[in-house]
């Protein structure tokens, strides 16, 4: 029995080959996921139905498990809402954050660095979000 806050084997099992600096990907509802795997990543369907399972909740579950120490998201148009950003950034904390035009941002996705895809049932426009995951610090690191 597993004691973690997620509890998926494929997901577990793809963390644990993702070392520093390996990318995963939260997609949301409409990212052509199928389109976007890249050599090495793994894909898994947590769409079930739209709004099941929204991204907030599988930040927060990859968060409990994996050091990340980057995000990225797609750059939104002006006039666009993506207060989605605003929700990311509270939950990631101190760690570089970078907005990256669409295109770019797609290719981003399809790098051989990228691990892992989570498609979500997210709804909510450019949600979609690239994680870097981090090293975990030992209490005598806890400077750098």
């Amino acid at each position: 029995m597993l004691k973690t806050a997620v509890i998926h084997p494929t997901i577990l099992e793809a963390l644990g080959r993702s070392g520093h600096f390996a990318q995963v990907v939260i997609a949301d509802g409409n990212l052509p996921v199928g389109a976007m795997t890249g050599p090495n990543s793994t894909l898994v369907h947590l769409n079930f139905r739209p709004g099941l399972l929204d991204a907030l909740s599988v930040l927060e579950g990859i968060l409990a498990v994996c050091p990340v120490q980057g995000a990225i998201v797609m750059e939104k148009p002006p006039e666009a809402n993506a207060e989605i950003h605003t929700a990311y950034q509270a939950l990631l904390g101190d760690v570089t954050w970078e907005a990256m035009e669409r295109w770019a941002f797609y290719d981003k996705i399809r790098d051989p660095a990228t691990t892992l895809i989570i498609q979500t049932g997210e709804q909510r426009r450019f949600a979609n979000l690239i994680l870097t995951v981090g090293v975990v610090k030992m209490a005598e690191e806890s400077r750098f």
